[in-house]
């Protein structure tokens, strides 16, 4: 907001600086000593202030119309301008700050490197769909997603993902979260009324799309091996959702007996399959595990995304669907919003066709690969007997703490020393926080910032004081 110099005070010359007393008591009643009040008037003439401040009077006029338009400053006929009412600060009323505390590691999980987003690649690839987008695809379209982006999808699942689709059963939509909701809702509509998901895993995400599809959610215990199958079969659930390829937040892959007896489970009780395919570009010791969809195309509805391979504001993802699926989940794509933005969809085609994400993804992979080795090597030199798994794919890690480490005391202690820390806990149902355990994301922090992050609470992961 433009500041407008104070006028001279009555019996002081205009060099003569205002004595103390007065900042010191605007601050007292808690305004701001530099922004003007409530209904002073401004200087009236542009040419003066324009030249007080070193600039054009063009520029002076233009912001006293940008101030008036978003209602600062009040003009009436015959009066002079002055600061709005409600442009003034409460008195007494403490404006918060807004300035985050700066961290020396940030080891938040689910992000990506943010930073290695090649903006200059999406907007080559947003020209170019832009420059060939026949007029029509400028209507609604189809609700399913825009047909190339599908092709190509259909093609790059295949080759990647190992997956059994076809154009015609992928709905594209905005992101997991718009793809679990969809899918519920298209079962509840069905007569299914408990889904079952990983515990640890998502029960803030799953619990909320169950409630808004008025299904109830059950939470199923995941081993070393992943789901376990026959606790699932004990329940009346004929809904579950999944991470086969990299369970979140463990990091086991779903041991091969178990995904044909949760295949089997599915076969028998009628039942569908949610996929989470959320990371599975990203393996490092072992060859990628293909889709789960691959296995059973008429009983799985795998949903992926580019949250994790590009960025998450790019809102853009795909639900692969079982031939009697696919329309109903179209229809209830069409009833939420029209359908995910049309150039968007022909950006992300021409990025996979060009290439250009498959170069993305192998220096991805470098870098987490290389954030994974510093991590490790950081854990052995200042933790050097804490376990840790789930590092064959993705960018976290699990630190498992010392017994009787209080998970909830160190996440705290290590903010306290500028280092973010997430507890496990949190992608429990019951929020239980024994056995002690930490989430170690590094998708988004840099090698330094790891080494340095890890040196900072290492005593804090061993239980020394």
């Amino acid at each position: 907001m433009v500041q407008f110099p104070a006028r001279a005070a009555a019996g002081r010359r205009p060099d003569q600086r205002p004595t103390a007393a007065r900042p010191a008591t605007a601050r007292a009643a808690g305004r701001d000593p530099h922004r003007p009040p409530a209904g002073r008037r401004t200087p009236a003439v542009p040419r003066d202030l324009a030249r007080s401040l070193g600039v054009s009077r063009g520029l002076v006029q233009e912001c006293y119309a940008q101030l008036q338009a978003e209602g600062y400053l009040t003009t009436r006929p015959g009066s002079a301008t002055r600061v709005a009412t409600g442009a003034a600060v409460p008195p007494g009323v403490p404006q918060p700050s807004t300035a985050p505390s700066r961290l020396v590691a940030d080891f938040r999980c689910g992000v990506p490197d943010l930073g290695s987003f090649r903006v200059q690649d999406w907007l080559w690839a947003l020209r170019e769909a832009a420059r060939t987008m026949p007029t029509a695809r400028f209507d609604y379209g189809d609700p399913r997603g825009d047909a190339a982006l599908r092709e190509v999808l259909t093609g790059y699942l295949r080759r990647v993902r190992a997956a059994a689709t076809d154009p015609q059963h992928i709905v594209v939509c905005n992101g997991y979260a718009q793809g679990l909701g969809l899918t519920l809702r298209v079962l509840a509509d069905a007569g299914v009324h408990t889904v079952a998901f990983e515990d640890p895993g998502s029960p803030g995400t799953v619990t909320a799309a169950a409630a808004t599809a008025g299904m109830r959610a059950l939470p199923i215990l995941v081993d070393e091996r992943g789901i376990d199958v026959q606790a699932l079969a004990a329940t009346a659930a004929r809904t579950v959702v999944v991470t086969p390829a990299h369970q979140w937040p463990t990091g086991v892959a779903l041991a091969p007996e178990r995904r044909l007896a949760l295949v089997q489970w599915a076969r028998d009780r009628d039942a569908v399959i949610i996929e989470d395919d959320y990371d599975a570009e990203f393996r490092y010791d072992r060859e990628p595990v293909g889709a789960l969809q691959g296995l059973a195309a008429d009983r799985v509805v795998s949903i992926g995304t580019v949250s994790k391979s590009l960025a998450p504001a790019l809102r853009i993802g795909w639900t692969v669907c079982p031939p009697q699926l696919a329309g109903p989940i179209a229809e209830q794509k069409h009833r939420s919003d029209r359908g995910t933005p049309t150039l968007d969809q022909l950006a992300l085609a021409k990025l996979i066709e060009s290439g250009r994400f498959d170069r993305h993804l192998r220096r991805m992979r470098a870098t987490y690969a290389a954030r994974r080795t510093v991590l490790l090597a950081a854990l052995a030199e200042h933790a050097p007997e804490l376990p840790v798994t789930g590092l064959a794919a993705g960018f976290h890690a699990v630190a498992h703490l010392p017994a009787g480490a209080d998970e909830r005391h160190i996440v705290t202690a290590g903010r306290e020393r500028s280092v973010g820390l997430y507890g496990i806990s949190a992608c429990r149902a019951s929020l239980a926080t024994g056995p002690a355990q930490l989430v170690l994301g590094f998708g988004d922090v840099g090698e330094r910032a790891i080494a340095e992050g890890i040196a900072t609470i290492g005593h804090l992961l061993t239980g020394r004081s």
